[in-house]
């Protein structure tokens, strides 16, 4: 299906480079696609030149310098055998029998491997030998025309002859492209590709599963406003110090902070969970003996899990990341003094989404749970 899909926005035109994107795109072997795309109906290749040109588009690298070479060489021998037969006094013959074989010297300088060059080379010089065979016989069936042939034990010196020049060819080829600058477009793209795949390596080595516990206090603005600023600076730190302490306890630790916004990290799902009941449920303490501000602090929170890339496994290292977002935006769906947590959370606590409430929000297009705690303490009860 891909490779139609690219074939019809190409005009029905599909090269190498567009077969192994197929291929790496699907896991897809190359010589699969090719088969494929032979086997596919041709919608807008009308023409044979199209159809013929399509086909060839259809071989593999190696093959195409072959059906190349296999081309020249026939058309080569019958120039040859024409200017031989009936007389080149103006040199076109021989003019364009040259420019075939400067032809046939690029297709196998291009050829990816000297291997494949040699046997391109040889192609050319034993076929167009052939060729000129043939073609003189051919000719000699006319009464009128006279005939006059190669010796046949030449034809093994049109084969060294091609398979060395092939060989210098493919040779001289890639040490002019290096100097000059130029480098095959397929190796450079499977260069590119191992180069892409072991920079993904690398950065997979460093993805890391991880939950995040957004936690911020509500009206912070307000209080702030109405209450001393010393008593707001004591306060805020030891708000911070009781979010850090029971962080610390379920084997989390503080990623950020952003004035009474906290972001907190765990290895597990079902250990941010129990922090962020925690949180809420330990909070009538800390308005009872640690604040200080005359009014009661109250919170909420958000849960969500998936995986962040840390250079190192540092957590602390993540400052931009999808899953701190989904945090932050649970945190504010979430009512006083709740949790929000996601389905993406859920998943990992023993008893699923049924166990933490029936209440359910949703933001950026992400799911969640809401959390109640079953009572609540005031401070003054505390106190008394």
């Amino acid at each position: 299906m891909l490779a139609r899909r690219i074939r019809e926005s190409t005009g029905g035109e599909l090269d190498d480079s567009a077969i192994l994107a197929v291929a790496e795109a699907t896991g897809a072997p190359a010589d699969y696609v090719r088969l494929a795309i032979q086997a596919m109906p041709v919608e807008k290749s009308d023409t044979p030149f199209d159809r013929v040109r399509n086909a060839f588009l259809a071989f593999d690298h190696d093959m195409r310098r072959y059906a190349m070479a296999g081309v020249l060489s026939t058309v080569i021998g019958l120039l040859v055998t024409l200017a031989n037969l009936f007389g080149d006094d103006s040199g076109l013959g021989w003019t364009l029998a040259i420019l075939l074989i400067l032809g046939a010297v690029w297709n196998c300088a291009v050829a990816r491997s000297i291997k494949a060059a040699m046997l391109a080379g040889t192609i050319v010089g034993g076929l167009s030998f052939l060729m000129v065979t043939v073609f003189t016989f051919l000719m000699g069936l006319f009464p009128a025309i006279p005939s006059n042939g190669p010796d046949a034990g030449f034809i093994l010196l049109f084969i060294g002859v091609g398979a060395v020049g092939g060989l210098l060819s493919n040779v001289f080829g890639g040490v002019l492209r290096r100097k000059l600058g130029l480098r095959d477009p397929a190796l450079e793209r499977q260069q590119l590709l191992h180069q892409l795949l072991e920079i993904q390596d690398r950065l997979k080595s460093d993805e890391k599963f991880v939950t995040f516990l957004s936690v911020d206090i509500v009206g912070s603005t307000r209080l702030k406003a109405e209450s001393d600023p010393l008593s707001i600076e004591f306060t805020f730190n030891e708000y911070h110090k009781f979010v850090e302490s029971i962080a610390y306890r379920h084997g989390g630790r503080v990623h950020s902070t952003a004035g009474d916004g906290v972001t907190v990290a765990f290895d597990e799902p079902q250990h941010a969970y129990a922090a962020g009941r925690s949180l809420m449920a330990g909070l009538f303490e800390f308005n009872a003996f640690r604040n200080r501000i005359g009014k009661p602090i109250e919170l909420r929170g958000g849960l969500h899990t998936g995986s962040v890339l840390a250079p190192g496994q540092d957590i602390k290292s993540v400052n931009f990341a999808h899953v701190i977002d989904i945090a932050a935006h649970m945190q504010k769906t979430a009512p006083v003094g709740c949790l929000a947590v996601s389905d993406a959370t859920a998943t990992y606590i023993p008893g699923g989404k049924s166990v933490i409430g029936s209440e359910v929000v949703e933001t950026q297009n992400v799911r969640g749970t809401i959390w109640r705690p079953k009572s609540k303490v005031t401070p003054q009860a505390v106190v008394s």
